[in-house]
């Protein structure tokens, strides 16, 4: 069986899901009574493969919801409970949605393997990033052609490009596609010349010098609120892949001719799941779209691989991309990419 921990996009969202599910008394609650409750295994599902196979799959609802993220101990208690319940209940493979991940990862909770009379076995645990990671690459390979982008000729700026998924998708950009030129963008000076050091060449600017400069800009990194992005100045045409969390991109540069904006990490399953849980992650198609990471547990218990696939950081390969990419595809699951919106405006 595989697992998915997941959470709502805000508290009023999660109000209205707990209704919805028949928890009025968690629903009724304000935030000091979510942060208190526990986490709920809120739907089981079965999946089925191109390849025939069926396997069956668990939602579980963290509890927890964006507010909380200042608040250190809770947000650290809430992932570390939904991963023991996911346990508990005997799940191979679980993979780590949203900011569960992210809370994961920066808050560095492999320090707490115990939780209570528990011994969290890391093994049954998945980030997701490896499948997140070959998910953003292909959408870049694919829709970069649709806009007349040759990748041989372009300037990719990857934002976030030290993370654990930055850097994998800069590993393959440099290796799997042949882009002119890689501009690579992050916080911190050392672990980006770590980077270009391991990759041997890439450009380091900062966002205001990487942004004209490039045809296809990989965000992978979170916004923050007061960024502010000048259209006027990026390249026309210009390709945007939305990889980090929350999905806003959109919301700055909306509507800017040759501006394409695409949610990266997205992908959907050849045929309806059957589950309600991805409403509240606002998918367009609920039923057959989900995250990339999520979709990495499913494929992982396909694969009957029980393994904690993506784990700690910069620990992906391009040989695990292309174990988790075949597997993909194999399975029933393609990128979300921008045909739609493209036949939509020429229409």
């Amino acid at each position: 069986m595989f697992g998915l921990i997941g959470h709502s996009t805000s508290f009023e969202a999660a109000r209205r899901k707990a209704l919805e599910l028949g928890f009025d008394h968690i629903a009724e609650g304000d935030l000091d009574v979510w942060c208190s409750a526990p986490p709920q295994l809120v739907e089981h599902v079965e999946v089925t493969s191109l390849t025939g196979k069926t396997i069956e799959g668990a939602y579980i609802d963290s509890c927890f919801v964006p507010e909380m993220l200042s608040r250190f101990k809770t947000a650290r208690r809430k992932v570390l409970n939904a991963m023991e319940l996911a346990q508990k209940k005997g799940i191979n493979i679980t993979a780590l949605g949203g900011f569960t991940s992210i809370i994961f990862e920066n808050f560095n909770l492999l320090k707490h393997q115990t939780i209570r009379s528990t011994t969290l076995e890391w093994e049954r645990f998945t980030t997701g990033n490896t499948h997140t990671a070959w998910v953003i690459s292909r959408q870049v390979e694919i829709n970069a052609p649709l806009l007349g982008i040759d990748l041989s000729k372009a300037r990719v700026a990857v934002v976030g490009a030290t993370g654990d998924i930055g850097s994998a998708v800069c590993r393959w950009l440099t290796q799997r596609t042949g882009i002119k030129e890689l501009l690579m963008v992050a916080r911190q000076q050392q672990p980006l010349t770590d980077l270009r050091e391991e990759l041997g060449g890439g450009r380091i600017l900062s966002l205001d010098e990487a942004l004209p400069e490039a045809d296809v800009v990989v965000w992978v990194a979170s916004m923050p609120r007061t960024l502010e992005i000048d259209a006027d100045r990026l390249q026309k045409p210009c390709l945007m892949i939305d990889g980090g969390y929350p999905k806003n991109l959109d919301s700055r540069v909306a509507g800017e001719g040759g501006v394409h904006v695409l949610k990266g990490g997205i992908v959907e399953f050849a045929s309806d799941i059957g589950w309600t849980m991805m409403e509240i992650a606002e998918m367009e198609k609920p039923q057959r779209q989900m995250f990339a990471c999520f979709a990495e547990a499913i494929l992982l218990e396909f694969e009957a691989c029980h393994t904690n696939f993506s784990w700690g950081r910069n620990n992906i390969t391009l040989e695990k991309m292309d174990f988790i990419g075949a597997a993909s595809m194999r399975h029933g699951f393609t990128t979300l990419n921008l045909q739609g919106q493209l036949q939509a405006a020429a229409a």
